[in-house]
């Protein structure tokens, strides 16, 4: 009998260690995963007070991405000043039931392609929102929405060391 009671001890000492490695395993990868997602996107989640400007980090990249919104459905944007308009991808185009308004050709870094005009009813990026944003869908896009200046046209921008300070003109 007191074979058995030491067998199974050890047994549930064994499943207590293995137990115990994959909680924290599972914590590490929990607790990378955010920093991997912070250090892409510093600015997932934004102050929407009303009267203060909206004030971004630059990622590990050098790039502004911020959290925001396109007709009220949550968007991953990346801040261009060198786009002229906001660019949609086409997968997120059909999931926000875009219109495509006409075709066009644009230039990008990569050569010129055909894009679709559409018009944004709502962007907003933390306290800053706008309506009827022009916009094109392009069917070569990601997930990342271009946040160009047909938005950023509206703002005073200001970018000091590894941030950017975003408010509508006073």
């Amino acid at each position: 009998m007191n074979n058995r009671a030491t067998d199974n001890s050890q047994k549930f000492g064994k499943w207590m260690m293995y137990l115990t490695w994959i909680i924290a395993l599972a914590l590490a990868s929990y607790f990378f995963q955010n920093w991997i997602d912070y250090k892409r996107n510093p600015n997932a989640s934004l102050s929407s007070n009303a009267d203060a400007p909206v004030i971004l980090k630059q990622n590990s990249q050098g790039h502004y991405l911020a959290t925001g919104t396109i007709n009220q459905a949550p968007v991953v944007f990346l801040l261009d000043t060198g786009a002229t308009s906001v660019v949609i991808s086409s997968e997120l185009a059909n999931q926000l039931n875009l219109s495509k308004e006409g075709k066009a050709q644009v230039s990008t870094a990569n050569g010129i392609i055909t894009v679709f005009r559409t018009t944004l009813d709502s962007v907003s990026l933390g306290s800053l929102n706008a309506k009827g944003i022009d916009a094109y869908i392009n069917p070569h896009g990601d997930s990342t929405v271009l946040l160009g200046m047909s938005f950023l046209k509206h703002l005073s921008i200001l970018q000091q060391d590894n941030t950017l300070t975003l408010s509508i003109p006073k």
